[in-house]
């Protein structure tokens, strides 16, 4: 029944990723990365220093999958109803009603970006979307449209203007992503592309919604051993001050991931294993995986910094140990 399932998954994640990359340069493992994470229906952090291409790609996605798309740019002075919407009041026939004006969150693919520069009230105005796609207002409960996720960014580097999101919201994160500084080859051809005689790249929408969602359950499907699923176990546990044996992790690590995490890293793996043709998943995809699925769940003491010890250090030393 299953014989073709991941080969043709497979071809439908790498067409994706081809139309994806006509845009992208230099980015294939992040692509692949917010690509799984869209298919598994989570929500994706992504992080860089401006002009490095994140709201490009998820504008891009937008477009390959063709999706509902709205981008809300976060600012200090944006409000929960700017997100969400309001009720307003309507003459209606000599008669007064009142009706809810729906927000951009009514969408399918939203980009938040900059979340971070929003204060706390109105970056949880996303919170109960991102976690049960739904959204409340005044007594009335409004069911979001499938698939739905929010790709959000926010700049590491300006400190001034921004408020940390709280833990709470960093864990409705299935992965976080991290943007680099493109190599210099990769330099040279972002220049060819946008500041050519041709700077506009032909984009195809390839897939339907229905497909995305179709993948979807195609992942949740995929088998997963004893062995993995304990071996994966191990990892969420290891990062805990309290449950670990690692001496990294007790020096630096104040509190460790979530069962949030656990699912991410597991539904992850799955992915990863039918992108590359397989309908199990092995402890590679695991290793592959963990790094976006918990750098943002683990949170570092004040030591951590004065010894310049990131998340990425502490995930690697804790796959090293257990895998």
């Amino acid at each position: 029944m299953y014989r073709n399932i991941p080969e043709n998954f497979k071809r439908v994640f790498d067409l994706i990723t081809a139309e994806v990359g006509k845009q992208m340069i230099g980015q294939q493992e992040n692509i692949h990365h917010v690509l799984i994470g869209i298919i598994c229906g989570g929500n994706i952090l992504m992080e860089g220093a401006p002009g490095l291409g994140k709201t490009l790609l998820i504008k891009t996605f937008a477009r390959v999958l063709n999706l509902p798309f709205a981008r809300i740019q976060f600012t200090p002075d944006l409000m929960p109803m700017d997100i969400i919407g309001t009720e307003i009041v309507r003459n209606y026939h000599e008669k007064m009603e009142i009706q809810f004006e729906k927000g951009p969150i009514f969408s399918s693919l939203i980009l938040a970006d900059e979340i971070n520069r929003a204060t706390p009230k109105t970056q949880s105005a996303l919170l109960q979307a991102m976690a049960e796609k739904t959204v409340t207002v005044g007594k009335t409960t409004y069911n979001l449209q499938e698939p739905f996720f929010v790709l959000a960014t926010q700049n590491p580097i300006e400190m001034e203007g921004t408020y940390n999101l709280p833990e709470a919201q960093l864990d409705r994160f299935m992965f976080k992503v991290e943007i680099k500084l493109p190599k210099q080859k990769e330099l040279s051809d972002i220049v060819d592309i946008t500041v050519g005689e041709k700077t506009e790249v032909d984009l195809e929408a390839v897939v339907t919604k229905e497909e995305i969602m179709e993948m979807k359950k195609i992942v949740y499907s995929v088998p997963v051993c004893d062995e993995v699923k304990d071996r994966a176990i191990q990892i969420i546990l290891n990062t805990h001050p309290e449950e670990t044996k690692i001496p990294e992790v007790k020096d630096y690590v104040r509190w460790g991931s979530s069962p949030r995490g656990l699912q991410a890293l597991i539904l992850g793996a799955k992915a990863k294993a039918l992108t590359e043709g397989r309908y199990h998943v092995a402890l590679q995809d695991l290793y592959t995986i963990a790094p976006v699925a918990l750098n943002h769940r683990v949170k570092l003491n004040f030591k951590s910094i004065s010894d310049k010890v990131d998340g990425q250090t502490i995930i690697s030393t804790i796959l090293k140990q257990v895998i």
